[in-house]
């Protein structure tokens, strides 16, 4: 039942539009066709706005990931007095929708200039609070302090702890992350509608908002793009899951 919608969403990709509006619809195409394929890619920058969203759901990963590294072994593994209610106010910010903030971040943002520009689009996915409960959760749980202090004792800085030791053993829960991060940009709409006002700057989800009207819904040439949309969040998910595989077996550790 999950995956009926994604087996409709292709077989429509490859229909004729007479098919398109068959009833009973049907699930294999009669006659299968590239023609909305190659209709989308000629007449609309797809591949453009491909581009666009991979390079701001790649660049906000990457943020995602340092900064709840970061954060969540700091606030997890040292112990300062205003360290809870720092935690508390990250967690607090995790229940105001975003379109509480909306509004201010756009006037913040117009005023920078920052417009239809990349910086623009990033801001609002830069920081996730979730990824520093996350990994704050973890280092607490799973990495013992008595490995940190044995690395303490022999001589190792903290930079060197965090890179050579800590991170290795949270592979895992950084695979996981990454791969919510990645979606959380890849299907951004509401931000980045606001945010970009050309073409040359939609991201995906904007893009295939275009073939739909007040009045008419191009299902053939939606589908289509649709349907090419899937192939880069689908082998990122298969990269990804592969690699928090490896990171889960890999973070085993007897005292």
């Amino acid at each position: 039942m999950m995956l009926l919608p994604l087996v409709f969403l292709i077989s429509n990709a490859f229909k004729t539009p007479p098919e398109l509006l068959a009833w009973p619809p049907t699930i294999i195409p009669d006659r299968p066709t590239l023609e909305n394929i190659l209709g989308v890619l000629h007449e609309t920058p797809l591949l453009h706005w491909i581009g666009n969203t991979l390079i701001f759901a790649g660049i906000s990963t990457a943020s995602v990931v340092t900064t709840s590294a970061i954060a969540g072994y700091v606030l997890g593994k040292f112990d300062l007095p205003w360290f809870p209610a720092v935690f508390g106010i990250i967690i607090a910010t995790s229940v105001v929708p975003f379109e509480v903030y909306m509004i201010p971040l756009y006037l913040n943002v117009q005023a920078a200039g920052m417009l239809n520009t990349l910086p623009g689009l990033l801001v609002g996915y830069l920081v996730m609070s979730f990824g520093i409960f996350l990994v704050r959760q973890y280092v607490t749980t799973s990495i013992p302090d008595e490995l940190l202090e044995a690395a303490r004792v022999d001589g190792a800085g903290e930079g060197w702890i965090f890179l050579r030791i800590v991170l290795p053993l949270m592979r895992g829960p950084l695979g996981a992350l990454a791969v919510l991060a990645f979606f959380q940009a890849w299907t951004a709409f509401a931000w980045p509608l606001v945010v970009t006002t050309n073409k040359d700057t939609y991201t995906l989800e904007v893009g295939l908002a275009l073939f739909q009207t007040g009045f008419t819904v191009d299902i053939g040439h939606l589908s289509a793009a649709a349907a090419l949309a899937l192939v880069p969040s689908a082998l990122f998910f298969s990269l990804m899951r592969r690699n928090f595989v490896r990171g889960v077996a890999g973070t085993g550790l007897k005292e």
